[in-house]
């Protein structure tokens, strides 16, 4: 056996059938469709539909809802931070904020800002300024003799509308 000679066993590729190519060819004509109705013409999507009766999709149960008020947070958790802060990624003496812990690679997405979370232990003295805390994260950082202050984060689309508004407010005057 030479490298120029291996080959697939026979029937191990399929060839692609081309449908539509005559009455020799076994496909012709009406191309393996059968005969008019809404299936033998093209751009049909009927599946799930049950001629009428009420389909499966609608039959059953639906469950739970999407908060459209829910906030969306980038959650770190203060074992990830002082991981950091260790591998020094992050600067202790300054205020440590969304930006920074976003530059860090720790905190992704989070439209309404960052909220740490105590999972992990946390030895530095290290100031925050982010959207969210819990509980336990915030003793703990006061524990290491850190301190955390609660901003309200407004989002870019919220204070587009607010800058609209005050524009249209100075107008008027």
């Amino acid at each position: 056996m030479k490298l120029n000679e291996i080959r697939d066993n026979q029937g191990a590729r399929k060839g692609r059938v081309r449908v539509g190519r005559g009455i020799g060819s076994g496909l012709g004509k009406t191309g393996g469709r059968g005969q008019k109705g809404q299936k033998s013409r093209s751009g049909v999507s009927i599946n799930g539909f049950e001629g009428g009766q009420m389909p499966l999709h609608m039959r059953l149960p639906k469950r739970g809802f999407n908060n459209i008020f829910a906030k969306d947070y980038a959650e770190v958790n203060l074992g990830a931070i002082q991981k950091l802060v260790d591998a020094k990624k992050l600067d202790t003496a300054g205020v440590i904020d969304h930006a920074a812990l976003k530059a860090a690679g720790v905190a992704r997405g989070g439209k309404d800002g960052v909220r740490i979370l105590g999972k992990g232990e946390l030895t530095a003295k290290v100031s925050f300024k982010v959207a969210g805390v819990s509980a336990g994260a915030k003793a703990a950082i006061e524990k290491a003799g850190g301190s955390v202050e609660v901003i309200e984060v407004v989002p870019a689309a919220e204070k587009a509308a607010a800058k609209k508004g005050t524009a249209k407010a100075a107008k008027k005057a």
